[in-house]
């Protein structure tokens, strides 16, 4: 058989560098259908064990389950006693399942990645900007999956009356809502309801504040991230990761030159709903350099590798944000884009940046 993602991880990027997976880009999401090229025979889903009124729940991780599952011939579900439930769309009733069956061994644990204190560091700064300049009282956010920007929450407390539509759920995001900081008052679609497909790298005590609380909706990604639906949103804020971002101001978020890394995901689509959300904001953040098989490389760069995947188009990215600033790009030119992204790059790379930009833009 031949794996097709639509994302990729530590556990099929190796078998992707081999060409044992065909990948498959997608970034179109309308409620209730799968996306174009999205086949599904079997569908193989954990939930957890029926409740009484014989309704399952997909626990933290209902992503895309919901529509695969009303697409799927046949539904394999596997049962976890231990899975939470929430609102939304996260369930699934026994009728619409074909086979159970028991765990017969402990989920495989996904390897852990190692941050030094450097990048720590960096990711401690980048989110104390993006508070404290970036994010308003009464704003929903968006918060995508990576190592910089989904520490956000844990930069928010002195807010107020944060709403909270994304993909993920990250850490930190359901103690908000547990001190109040998160009441999604002013979110025009699901007011008061934290809405989102999954929760990832949650505090095990988070798990416990989303288990059967009315606050939490989880919704599959084809609600989510529908363009249709986020359009309807006001003050919405787009936080998301890229690998790199040229003089442009375009961010390549999932591939390093034309060889995949990770996936477009919903990011494209929430950049592009942050400039209609008016006074929306779309941010991208990404450390100043990296190490990079022992080469020290800068994350800014004149133009993206031959190759690369342009995740969000330079139109919609309103600020890039290292741990050197904000560069505000929003309505700039060209030439005045190079130069407030030459700022915030890293010192070892600000002359040849320069050097680049006068070749390419005169400035």
């Amino acid at each position: 058989f031949t794996t097709q993602p639509r994302y990729l991880g530590v556990t099929t990027r190796p078998p992707m560098d081999k060409g044992n997976v065909d990948f498959i880009p997608v970034m179109y999401y309308r409620h209730g259908e799968l996306p174009p090229g999205i086949i599904c025979d079997v569908y193989m889903t954990p939930v957890s064990a029926p409740d009484k009124h014989g309704y399952c729940s997909f626990g933290s991780g209902l992503f895309m389950s919901k529509t695969m599952a009303a697409a799927a011939r046949t539904v394999v579900a596997e049962v976890h006693e231990d899975f939470i439930r929430t609102g939304g769309e996260n369930h699934i009733h026994v009728s619409e399942i074909d086979y159970f069956v028991e765990p017969t061994t402990p989920p495989a644990a996904l390897p852990t990645t190692q941050r030094s204190e450097e990048e720590v560091a960096m990711t401690e700064v980048i989110c104390t900007l993006i508070a404290a300049e970036l994010i308003h009282d009464g704003d929903t956010v968006q918060i995508g999956l990576g190592s910089v920007s989904s520490p956000i929450g844990m930069y928010l407390g002195n807010k107020n009356d944060l709403g909270i539509h994304t993909e993920v759920i990250p850490g930190g995001i359901a103690r908000l809502v547990k001190e109040g900081v998160i009441t999604g008052k002013y979110k025009k679609i699901n007011p008061g309801k934290v809405v989102a497909s999954a929760g990832i790298g949650v505090f095990p005590d988070e798990l416990d504040i989303i288990d059967g609380n009315p606050n939490f909706e989880f919704y599959d990604f084809t609600y989510t991230d529908d363009l249709r639906i986020l359009v309807n949103q006001e003050n919405y804020v787009a936080i998301n990761n890229a690998l790199a971002v040229d003089l442009g101001g375009q961010a390549c978020s999932e591939s390093f030159g034309p060889f995949m890394y990770t996936g477009t995901g919903g990011q494209t689509i929430f950049t592009i709903t942050a400039a209609y959300c008016n006074p929306g904001r779309s941010i991208i953040v990404t450390p100043s350099s990296a190490m990079v098989k022992g080469r020290h490389i800068s994350r800014i760069v004149p133009t993206l590798e031959p190759g690369s995947v342009v995740t969000a188009q330079r139109a919609f990215v309103d600020y890039v944000v290292t741990e050197y600033g904000i560069a505000e790009l929003r309505g700039k030119s060209l030439k005045q884009r190079a130069a407030t992204l030459i700022e915030v790059a890293h010192p070892d790379f600000q002359a040849d940046l320069r050097r680049e930009a006068k070749r390419i833009y005169h400035i």
